[in-house]
């Protein structure tokens, strides 16, 4: 394999994570709210079938993203209502609208099934796309995966970097702190919870108007991307930048399938298509492997110095949750 094709694979990568990204990110904006948006992966279906729609009947990509991103804030803004508001189980909703969104998708994109519409175009930046190397894996992109590449620095600026990034890890961490020095933590959540459904809401547009363009219904391949973008959050440690590794490590084991496919003639096509769904498993199982008490057991009776060096490599790998994740908050 030459040189220039695994450029363009690697190429490849960044850009089919980019939903993931959005996804992921929305979602750890979410969480570190404090509110668990389960309604991911049939928040995804709906975006992308109803962006599509919208770019097919108006002739306008940008409007496609737009209703999409509008879509997943609208979802998002049920689940913080039900969960916010009413106080309802934030997992119990979030499964039910999962389920709803997905079918709805289905039964209202039968109209425009297989029809070819609008697709996001390539915008190489000039000067920066014939850097060698650079140039071809990230200044050779369509718009919204160069977004993709602004959000994961601008998502860990704000939240590492800001005051109001402080009152959103707060709002997750100690409500009721937040609350004792003046934070709005019902209204800060619902802003933050339809934020991040919104940016989830992108994801699905990337789909159906760029990387798998067009509404294929059930065949379209979107169904459990959803749950591969919550997994990366806890897998990212609900860090933008971990988030996003996570996303880019999905990409990479997908494309790694395709690549090994012609190599291993006896392996049946749909295991290397699948493949990807249960490494991302077992890399979840080792990212909260320290906090097994078999593994704490089993570092006591290595020596000091291997013990120092495992122990240094699980807590780097640690995933902790926000401590007042999926918890209403009550005003004494």
């Amino acid at each position: 394999m030459s040189g220039d094709i695994i450029l363009l694979g690697l190429a490849g990568i960044l850009a089919s994570a980019g939903p993931l990204v959005f996804a992921a990110i929305g979602e750890a904006i979410s969480e570190r709210a404090g509110v668990t948006n389960l309604s991911m992966n049939g928040l995804i279906l709906l975006a992308a079938m109803g962006g599509f729609s919208a770019a097919l009947a108006t002739g306008s990509v940008v409007l496609g993203f737009v209703a999409g991103a509008a879509i997943g804030g609208a979802v998002a803004a049920i689940v913080a209502f039900s969960s916010i508001t009413l106080k309802q189980s934030q997992v119990a909703v979030g499964f039910v609208l999962t389920l709803l969104c997905r079918d709805l998708s289905y039964f209202l994109g039968n109209p425009v099934m297989g029809l070819p519409g609008p697709r996001l175009s390539l915008a190489p930046l000039p000067l920066l796309k014939g850097i060698p190397v650079l140039g071809t894996l990230f200044f050779n992109q369509d718009a919204m995966t160069y977004l993709s590449f602004i959000l994961i620095v601008s998502a860990w600026l704000f939240i590492n970097r800001t005051r109001p990034g402080l009152v959103l890890r707060g709002l997750g961490e100690r409500p009721a702190a937040a609350y004792a020095r003046g934070a709005d933590v019902g209204g800060l959540r619902y802003l933050y919870t339809i934020i991040g459904g919104a940016l989830a809401g992108l994801a699905g547009p990337m789909y159906s108007l760029s990387i798998k363009a067009g509404w294929k219904g059930t065949i379209s391949g979107l169904d459990g991307m959803g749950w591969i973008a919550l997994a990366i959050t806890i897998f990212g440690g609900w860090s933008p930048i971990k988030v996003a590794l996570g996303a880019y490590l999905f990409a990479f084991l997908q494309w790694l399938g395709l690549v090994l496919q012609p190599s291993l003639p006896g392996v049946p096509s749909q295991v290397l298509q699948v493949a990807p769904f249960p490494l991302m498993i077992l890399t979840l199982l080792f990212v909260n492997l320290g906090n097994a008490e078999w593994v704490a057991v089993f570092l006591s009776r290595l020596p000091e110095r291997p013990r120092r060096a495992v122990a240094r490599l699980l807590r780097a790998m640690n995933a902790k949750p926000p401590a007042a994740l999926g918890t209403p908050f009550e005003k004494d």
